[in-house]
């Protein structure tokens, strides 16, 4: 595996650095083929490093589409929705005017019919993703890919582009981009903060199964990958 590991002593300076990491690989994306998407992750950690790409003026943000890693099967204006988060922090200011493709796309339970919809849509969104940020729980689960998740064999081996999942551990019924899509991108980034965090990272990166750890799967992946943690 190749793992860049970068350390950092708060959680706003590492926010200020991963946001100039990914605001350079939107605008080499923009030089190089005209368009630039990121697949952003949800939760509590983010936050800071939204807010911190979201007003960065010296990029493009009409040749941007942002869109989330995975959903929680919930309505956009619901406050357990990845995509009100990205709106609320990320596309304000400069990043307002920036497209963003959600993976919600109606009805209490991602039937199939749902699923078709949402990957009609994000089946349309430029190749490669000129970043992925994935985060990572202390489950060990990154994006939708949960330990029990009833689909989680195929999250991690399927084309996608995303499909639905259910876990014990995942609340509500979840859709997801798969692995082999997420992996599809000029750089692959892990976002984790705190001392809990980085004991689970260190397990993930010993002997265990996947289906464990599912962020394993990532690490086992050989892609590159860059982690940037801070206490």
């Amino acid at each position: 595996m190749t793992i860049d590991r970068r350390t950092f002593a708060d959680r706003p300076t590492l926010a200020k650095e991963l946001a100039e990491a990914i605001a350079d690989r939107i605008r080499t994306a923009i030089a190089e083929r005209g368009e630039a998407a990121i697949a952003v992750s949800g939760g509590s950690t983010p936050g800071r490093f939204f807010q911190a790409l979201g007003k960065f003026r010296g990029v493009d943000w009409t040749k941007v589409v942002v869109t989330p890693v995975d959903e929680r099967w919930v309505d956009e204006t619901s406050d357990r929705s990845n995509a009100l988060l990205v709106n609320e922090k990320m596309l304000q200011g400069p990043a307002a005017v920036a497209r963003f493709v959600p993976l919600y796309s109606g009805g209490d339970e991602p039937t199939p019919e749902a699923v078709a919809k949402t990957n009609a849509l994000v089946g349309a969104l430029p190749k490669p993703f000129a970043a992925v940020i994935l985060g990572m729980g202390t489950d060990g689960h990154t994006a939708s890919f949960f330990p029990g998740g009833d689909t989680l064999d195929a999250a991690l081996t399927a084309e996608g582009p995303t499909l639905a999942i259910h876990a014990p551990g995942a609340g509500e019924p979840r859709i997801t981009f798969t692995l082999p899509r997420l992996l599809e991108t000029d750089g692959l980034y892990l976002h984790i903060e705190g001392e809990e965090k980085a004991e689970v990272l260190e397990k993930a990166l010993g002997d265990g199964p996947v289906d464990e750890m599912p962020i394993r799967a990532v690490l086992r992946s050989g892609a590159p990958l860059s982690v940037y943690w801070s206490p």
